[in-house]
């Protein structure tokens, strides 16, 4: 645990530069750039890693992720995480964000050693594929001798608050070899909680709020998502008041 909560580091997950320079103006030490953060996070193309990285000063990392869904990826999508990889590092990031696994749930060591050898000297952080993991103990110790400097996980669970036993576990487990950063439901009202419960030194979320688009002329008879028709004319962005509001959280009881 940090001496004083008020010295955890915040990363923020967005997918926009609007968010990432909100982010930074709230107080985020770090932004995770993604697309698709209703899937999850996928990896942004290189327009959008190039505009955001022009645009803030703080630590860039960058989702390395070819779609959607489990995290068993083919030969093509591996070579996409590759190329992904070298575009992220031509374009200024700071770091790299990826998971792989086997079928039965194993961190897949060769895979993510070539990633590795391919980010270096980019920071490279394990993403929530953790929480889809067979055994977690085991996981951690295979991150840590790859070389991981982080691994982001809600503990396993739905949100880190509910998980926050297990991150605390693994927190000890880590001592000093890897960061273990909590992520998933992290806002300003429970991230006091989840940081005094797991002793974290990093903490991640989005710190989203609803705009409305400026379309005036809209067409309700046309859904361009899938099934679940996520609307068109309200967008999802990083608020510069909800970062600045986990900093006062964790400074403040």
């Amino acid at each position: 645990m940090p001496e004083s909560l008020a010295e955890t580091l915040i990363e923020v997950v967005v997918d926009g530069t609007e968010s990432a320079l909100a982010a930074q103006t709230g107080g985020a030490h770090r932004v995770e750039l993604c697309s698709g953060l209703a899937e999850g996070g996928v990896t942004p193309s290189a327009g959008l890693i190039a505009v955001t990285r022009a645009a803030i000063t703080i630590g860039l990392h960058v989702m390395i992720r070819p779609r959607g869904g489990d995290f068993v990826y083919n030969d093509h999508e591996f070579a996409a995480m590759q190329q992904d990889i070298a575009t992220a590092k031509s374009l200024g990031a700071d770091g790299v964000v990826f998971g792989i696994l086997t079928p039965e749930g194993v961190v897949d060591t060769p895979r993510l050693a070539t990633l590795i050898a391919h980010a270096r000297p980019l920071a490279v952080t394990f993403h929530r594929a953790f929480d889809m993991v067979a055994d977690a103990p085991y996981a951690l110790e295979c991150l840590i001798n790859l070389g991981f400097d982080r691994v982001l996980t809600s503990g396993l669970e739905a949100s880190a608050l509910e998980g926050a036993e297990t991150i605390a576990e693994l927190v000890r487990q880590a001592g000093d070899r890897i960061v273990v950063m909590p992520g998933g439901g992290i806002h300003e009202r429970n991230i006091r909680r989840v940081v005094a419960a797991t002793g974290a030194r990093e903490v991640h979320l989005s710190g989203r709020r609803p705009v409305e688009s400026p379309m005036r002329v809209r067409n309700s008879r046309v859904h361009l998502g899938a099934a679940l028709y996520p609307p068109e004319y309200t967008l999802m962005q990083t608020a510069a008041e909800r970062v600045r509001a986990c900093h006062t959280a964790l400074r403040y009881t």
